[in-house]
């Protein structure tokens, strides 16, 4: 990371917040929580236990994704009640690391329980488990994000989010590729991708090398969350919990109607609202689908995975200096484009063919991983996915984090949870309905595309918020 009193661009015509300075130490403590939190959505959600959950547990991928998908909504709908709540207890009490504690319980405990999700067991422990993972994982996200307004100045915040996502996706990238070479068999050999058996006697004919995903997401979790419970301030001096609870609706009244009044920065959650859902629908059914599509294992769904997180850290890091010159909204614009390619990319792609048949494919099998040319090509429409999905998310945070105060970052953050997951049940409510009724995965995916193209058209007609004035 770089300096943080280096003076970067003024993108965006806002004042800059004064802020008490902060070390180098504290800003790059805050940064390894995504270092921490991400590879729960890697190995979990997205390339591991997803598809195992979808390919393996399930009794037919029609009914796996449609569960996972359901699965993921039940998340959403919790997560939209909660999180502008939330968002202003923390204000008024301050302190978010109390918080982050008491999720990361949550986190930590459901994880170790997918461990039971063995072959033949009911989809419902699973099921439950994941709810409670993904809960407690976006809060803690909103308490983190929260914090960055009083810790980063405001010209470098588009940078260092964008370096702190590409971070997380390092992370995902290292506890993925560990799962490859050391936990993950082959089932038609049993080895690794070192060639050795699976370290602990893991069976992969029993899932074990996806079940593991779960608990080894929450050590890593639990040990790299310390630094930023140690060496990141946390703010102070706010009324006692109680006192916070009975206010809470209140005062989320109020900041509504006061969003109400900054019509910029509602029409920005407006957008974000709409995008996010495809966004999301991408990071928790995209893995899934493949799998489903052309019978990858979790090998395959693992070397996939770790093609992806390779481009979106460049993508995360070249996205950082494009913020600082160009600015947050122009990053998430051209990271949508990417994604909206993309996504009908690999809905368009099956065996033999892309684009839906305007482009034929060989069917020939060239032996190895990812043998025909209609993997090849899906791979390639990914690649793009991975390129944009943490610029989009990560400029989405430096957007609003430039354009609130920090005295009222908890609660514009709550509001930010809300617009990333008020609508977040539709999306993947949408694909799992749509693939039911139509009996294809295929067409159940294309429901993404609606939610990216809205979302883009809303923002381009959005301006950049100003700060309230203090």
């Amino acid at each position: 990371m770089t300096d943080s009193s280096i003076a970067s661009p003024r993108v965006n015509n806002s004042p800059v917040q004064h802020q008490p300075p902060v070390s180098k130490l504290a800003i790059r403590s805050w940064m390894l929580f995504d270092w921490a939190a991400q590879p729960f959505f890697t190995v979990v959600i997205t390339f591991i236990f997803g598809p195992y959950f979808v390919s393996r547990l399930a009794e037919d991928a029609v009914q796996g994704q449609a569960a996972w998908g359901y699965t993921v909504t039940i998340a959403g709908v919790i997560i939209a009640l909660l999180a502008p709540i939330l968002g202003a207890v923390a204000d008024a009490t301050g302190a978010r690391k109390r918080w982050i504690a008491f999720f990361a319980l949550i986190k930590i405990t459901a994880l170790l329980l997918l461990w039971f999700a063995a072959p033949g067991s009911a989809l419902w422990l699973p099921m439950v488990c994941v709810i409670c993972a993904m809960v407690a994982a976006e809060f803690s996200i909103l308490f983190n994000d929260s914090m960055m307004p009083r810790l980063i100045p405001a010209q470098d915040i588009g940078r260092v989010s964008n370096l702190a996502w590409g971070l997380g996706y390092l992370g995902g990238l290292v506890v993925l590729f560990s799962v490859l070479l050391l936990l993950a068999g082959s089932p038609e050999t049993g080895k690794t991708l070192l060639g050795i058996k699976p370290l602990f006697g893991l069976d992969a004919t029993q899932g074990e090398d996806a079940r593991i995903t779960g608990p080894y997401a929450a050590l890593w979790y639990l040990i790299f969350i310390v630094p930023m419970f140690l060496f990141t301030p946390d703010s102070h001096g706010g009324v006692s919990l109680l006192r916070a609870i009975s206010g809470t609706l209140r005062e989320l009244k109020s900041t509504l109607a006061e969003a109400m009044q900054r019509k910029s920065l509602l029409r920005f959650l407006l957008a974000r609202m709409v995008y996010q859902d495809g966004v999301n629908g991408l990071l928790a059914l995209g893995g899934t689908f493949a799998a489903s599509m052309f019978g990858w294992q979790t090998i395959e769904m693992g070397i996939y995975g770790i093609l992806l997180l390779v481009v979106a850290i460049g993508g995360c890091a070249y996205a950082g200096r494009l913020d600082a010159q160009l600015g947050s909204k122009t990053v998430v614009l051209m990271s949508l484009l990417l994604l909206i390619v993309a996504t009908f990319g690999i809905v368009s792609t099956g065996p033999g063919y892309s684009l839906f048949g305007w482009v034929s494919l060989s069917t020939a099998d060239s032996g190895g991983l990812f043998a025909t040319a209609a993997e090849k090509v899906y791979i390639g429409f990914g690649l793009l996915i991975g390129i944009a999905f943490g610029p989009v998310q990560a400029s989405s945070r430096a957007y609003l984090a430039r354009s609130v105060n920090a005295d009222e970052a908890g609660r514009y953050f709550g509001l930010y949870a809300l617009s990333g997951r008020a609508t977040a049940f539709l999306a993947p409510m949408a694909v799992a309905s749509l693939t039911l009724y139509a009996d294809s995965a295929r067409i159940g995916m294309s429901a993404l595309l609606v939610f990216l193209i809205a979302g883009l058209w809303l923002l381009l007609k959005t301006p950049y918020p100003a700060l309230r004035a203090s």
